[in-house]
Parts: C-alpha cells; sequence; structure tokens
C-alpha cells in the first residue's frame, strides 16, 4: 500500500477494529504454532458483490463465458445494509467485486456510500467501460477509497485478445474524465490503480504500459500475473517470460503452480466472500460458490463464521489443502496481508 493510500486507510481506525484485527491476527499465528486451527473475532475485510452481469466475454473469466453454475442477479441494497449494520463496527474494508462488472449495478454507488459513512475503507475493480462523467462524479461522491480499472493492452488488436468486446478507447477516455473529476471536485480519493495482466499475447508491452499509465495519470501502476484454468497441459495466455507467469513446467512437461501449497490459509480467517444473494463463501477463488458456508438471508454473519461448516472448512484447509479444488491453482499460500 502507498503511503497517498495508506493515508485514506488511516482513517477507518477505531478502536474495536483493532482489537478484532488483533484477535484475528494472533489466532492465526497461534494456529501455526499449534499446528491446528483455532479462530478469534470477526473478519478484518468483506468483499461482496453487486453483480454476476458483465459486458464483456474474457475468457477466463465465468461472468465473461456466462457460464455460472449458481443464480445469478443483482445485490440488493437493503439487503447489504442488513447484512453489514451488525459487523461494521468490527471489519476494517469492504471490496465491491467479485465476479462480474460492478458498475452495471445501478445502484452499487449507495452501498459503497453507506460502507464509507461507516468509516469503512472502501475498494472496486471495474473494467473501465462506464466510466462516464456522470458516474464518475457518483463514483468519487460516494467516498470510494481505492479503484482498480483493468486494461490489458496498449492497443486495440492487442487489448481485444483478452478482453473480447471491450474497447481501449473507452477504458482510456473514462481514465481520463476520472482523474479530471477528481482535480474538480479537489478530491484525493479514489486512489486509482492501473491493472496490467500480463499475458503472452500482451508480454511486449509492459514498457508502453508504464508509459500509458504515467500520461493517463494514475495514481499507482500494478503488473499482475494471470490464473489460467486448465493449466496443466498449456495455455496461450501463459507468458514466455516466467518472471510473468505463475506456471513453470515440470520434467514431465506438464504445467505446474509455482506456489508451493502449503496447509492452512490467511484468507479463511479474514477475508470472506459474500454473493449478490447471500452467500458465504471462503475466498475469491470460489467463483461458483461450490463451498458455501452458510446464508445471510437465514442467519446472521456472526453465525456463520463460527458455524460447524466453516469449522470443518478451516479443518480441511488446514490438514489437506491440496485436496479443495479451488485451492489448487491458488497464489495466496500462507501470506498475511493487511
Amino acid at each position: 500500500m502507498k503511503f497517498k493510500e495508506f493515508k485514506l486507510f488511516i482513517k477507518t481506525i477505531r478502536f474495536q477494529r483493532f482489537w478484532n484485527a488483533g484477535l484475528v491476527l494472533i489466532s492465526y499465528y497461534l494456529s501455526i504454532w499449534i499446528k491446528r486451527p483455532i479462530h478469534w473475532g470477526l473478519p478484518i475485510a468483506i468483499a461482496i458483490e453487486p453483480t454476476t452481469a458483465c459486458n464483456l466475454r474474457c475468457p477466463q473469466c465465468p461472468s465473461g463465458l456466462r457460464n455460472f453454475n449458481r443464480p445469478t442477479g443483482n445485490l440488493k441494497i437493503q439487503d447489504f445494509k442488513n447484512w453489514l449494520e451488525p459487523i461494521q463496527s468490527k471489519i476494517w474494508a469492504v471490496t465491491f467485486y467479485f465476479q462480474g462488472e460492478p458498475f452495471i449495478h445501478p445502484d452499487v454507488e449507495q452501498a459503497i456510500l453507506m460502507a464509507h459513512n461507516y468509516g469503512l475503507y472502501t475498494m472496486s475493480s471495474t473494467n473501465g467501460h462506464f466510466l462516464d462523467k456522470s458516474r464518475v462524479e457518483r463514483i468519487i461522491r460516494s467516498g470510494l477509497d481505492r479503484l482498480i480499472i483493468s486494461l490489458d493492452g496498449t492497443t486495440q488488436e492487442i487489448y481485444e485478445i483478452y478482453r473480447k468486446e471491450g474497447k481501449l478507447y473507452k477504458v482510456t477516455e473514462g481514465i481520463h474524465t476520472l482523474m479530471e473529476m477528481k482535480r474538480q471536485l479537489k478530491s484525493s480519493t479514489p486512489f486509482v490503480i492501473l491493472q496490467f495482466i500480463v499475458m503472452k499475447s500482451n508480454e511486449h508491452q509492459i514498457s508502453d504500459v508504464y508509459e500509458l499509465a504515467k500520461s493517463l495519470g494514475v495514481d499507482e501502476l500494478k503488473i499482475k500475473t494471470a490464473q489460467i484454468y486448465d493449466f496443466e497441459k498449456g495455455s496461450d495466455l501463459i507468458p514466455e517470460e516466467q518472471i510473468y507467469s505463475r506456471y513453470q513446467k515440470d520434467t514431465a512437461g506438464q504445467f505446474q503452480i509455482k506456489n508451493t501449497l502449503t496447509n492452512g490459509c490467511w484468507k479463511l480467517w479474514h477475508a470472506p466472500v459474500i454473493t449478490w444473494d447471500g452467500q458465504v463463501v471462503p475466498c475469491c477463488f470460489d467463483k461458483d460458490a461450490s463451498h458455501p458456508l452458510g446464508n445471510l438471508k437465514v442467519e446472521s454473519f456472526k453465525s456463520i463464521w463460527n458455524n460447524s461448516s466453516y469449522k470443518d472448512f478451516r479443518n480441511k484447509i488446514w490438514s489437506s489443502r491440496k485436496s479443495v479444488d479451488i485451492c489448487r491453482n491458488c497464489t495466496e499460500g500462507t501470506r498475511v496481508w493487511i
């Protein structure tokens, strides 16, 4: 986290949140020490899914492929309020993104403003196609703290290889509008991150994207490796440069994930995901919500967070993480990020 962004984050500090985060951290490291999972406190952050809809057809995304094995729809703002109120004094941050393009949701800024008014740090991620002047002003006035904008090519020809049906000019125009509106409104937020996911098709444009980010005036450029489904036999998306790839070939010529898949996972202690219809799932790798741990429409978050399903899942992750399907393509490991 850059110092400029850290100044935004520091404003969210409250005693109850600080105390809760301490409980979560202590219990996680104690679990490592005693080699079995124990958990104290509520999560430090949550992610909420505004919608499953998306305007693009990216080939490694369930939203883009229109290939969900779960119900699809839009978050109801009243539902979000009901879910957030009981835990807002303990959690620190809310991410308004899981699957889908969040700004397809017509009223997502209402939910962001609600979280902002609770003094929570707010984040979202977008493909950048909905950043017209009116929408940009609503985003800024909602108090959104961080906005990640994905731009995976510096020319239309390369950009549309992955961002199918996307228009590069719309994204760059939207970024220009956002940065200009921030200046006009004298707003320090959102902290704008331009995200470039490296694939074989665009790895030759990495130096170009640095220049583009500079010309657009964004706050940060983030170079990210790509998650690939069915990576074992290789993919046209896997970069040639190993430094930009999550995968490497083994002696048999099969691709393997570079990350050492150790047991235990920090995500299970601090950052669950809530789908648009109230399902609580372990993390952002469970894109199809194939491991539901409870539903907020029938029980409270605190009850779900401490129920037998969550305890069983933490035990499974701790004893045999490799046996859990959503973990086999994960790069998070046991690292602690706050």
